[in-house]
């Protein structure tokens, strides 16, 4: 793709899997401007690891740099010490700034897996929030009022419960928002859950004299028990760095409606394409097989093609090698968000009669996680993971872990 493409041209690809667009007049009037607009992109390293569900933002990023844009990978290093309070019910614990230099190293190497090294300029937000000072952040947070931060639907919630918000808390979407002012943004991209920061943006970009950003938001993606967001800590994730064989395997667990949400967020094939897997599914066409190919097609963007077709022929002889039946009874545990051991996940899914039993069978070398043996009798599986449970030869169940 190239800048040249005509203005119609770039909104659809801009809008492709976006959640919404704020304001598409304004972002027009930027594009009649004949120039590379400055897309912002930032990003905490509040984590080691980037996950798919961080790329879902990431990939509209790289359709505006295909299209011809600057994009400005923004790493908040100075924000992450804050904390961002988006979604929580409990103030956040800010992190160190040695846990913010080392998770931040691993995602500039990460992020350029999708993006174009050479065409990403990657900034910190310690740079220019370090030399606001004290006077400096004082002024940026006499351009909000609290009532107004009271707006935030999360802010809310907890002033009306009579949970405690710290002040420091107030300063996050106000130094987001500063970020947008120190970077001259056009457009920034972020998650539906920054709206608010993101409209923080805007407001003291007007303050300080410059045109208003432009908003684009885009879906959180479900993590793979299908109903929480992606998160680590939840163990519903998909790293981008994990081997190719985890992450086809990842993807290939994945039950048949979340595939189609995966396929419409992650993947850059055409949406004639897709459609068209979805009309042979329609006709007949194991949804497996579409899957196959979604999976081959993550595994390729970030290990390479040889790396996705020895996923596939491993995933098929480890499941060859248990004869794993397509009509096996799915079943779903609650485990309150804490991994549980397999033992007893054998015997809550009704394949082994007691926990004693899963053990003895374990020791024997009779269980199987996904195709491959259990040896570990402590083993255990984290909240959010869809695995098939296998005891002896004929028994099976596909177990989701909520």
């Amino acid at each position: 793709m190239t800048a040249f493409l005509d203005i119609p041209e770039q909104l659809r690809i801009i809008k492709r899997g976006a959640d919404e667009l704020l304001v598409e007049e304004e972002l027009i009037a930027k594009l009649r401007l004949g120039r590379p607009l400055r897309i912002k992109l930032g990003m905490d390293p509040t984590a080691p690891d980037l996950h798919l569900g961080h790329t879902v933002v990431i990939n509209k990023m790289r359709q505006f740099q295909e299209l011809g844009h600057h994009v400005q990978f923004l790493i908040g290093d100075f924000t992450g010490m804050i904390g961002d309070p988006t979604g929580k019910n409990v103030t956040r614990p800010p992190l160190t700034h040695e846990q913010i230099e080392a998770n931040a190293a691993t995602y500039r190497e990460q992020v350029f897996k999708i993006l174009d090294p050479e065409r990403t300029e990657i900034l910190f937000n310690s740079k220019w929030s370090n030399e606001l000072g004290a006077a400096g952040m004082v002024k940026v947070a006499a351009t909000y009022t609290v009532a107004r931060m009271l707006e935030r639907d999360d802010f809310g919630k907890r002033y009306a419960a009579h949970q405690p918000i710290a002040i420091h808390e107030f300063l996050y979407p106000l130094m987001q928002g500063y970020d947008s002012v120190a970077m001259h943004s056009d457009v920034e991209l972020g998650g539906t859950d920054q709206k608010f920061n993101l409209l923080v943006g805007r407001e003291l970009q007007k303050h300080y004299g410059q045109p208003p950003q432009c908003i684009l938001t885009t879906p959180l993606l479900e993590g793979l028990d299908g109903v929480n967001k992606m998160s680590k800590s939840l163990g519903n994730y998909i790293g981008i760095d994990e081997p190719a064989r985890e992450i086809f395997g990842k993807l290939m667990s994945a039950s048949d409606e979340l595939m189609w949400r995966y396929i419409e967020l992650l993947s850059f094939e055409s949406i004639a394409t897709v459609e068209g897997w979805k009309k042979e599914v329609a006709a007949g066409v194991n949804p497996r097989d579409i899957k196959v190919r979604f999976a081959k097609e993550i595994v390729t963007r970030f290990h390479d093609a040889t790396a996705a077709e020895r996923a596939e022929e491993d995933f098929n002889a480890r499941h060859r090698a248990g004869a794993m039946p397509d009509d096996m009874p799915e079943v779903a545990i609650a485990t309150d968000g804490k991994p549980m051991p397999v033992a007893q996940l054998l015997k809550q899914a009704g394949l082994t009669a007691s926990t004693s039993d899963s053990l003895r069978m374990i020791e024997q070398g009779g269980v199987r996680i996904d195709g491959e043996r259990c040896e570990d009798r402590a083993q255990v599986l984290s909240a959010g993971r869809s695995v098939v449970l296998q005891v002896g030869k004929r028994k099976f169940a596909r177990v989701t872990l909520s």
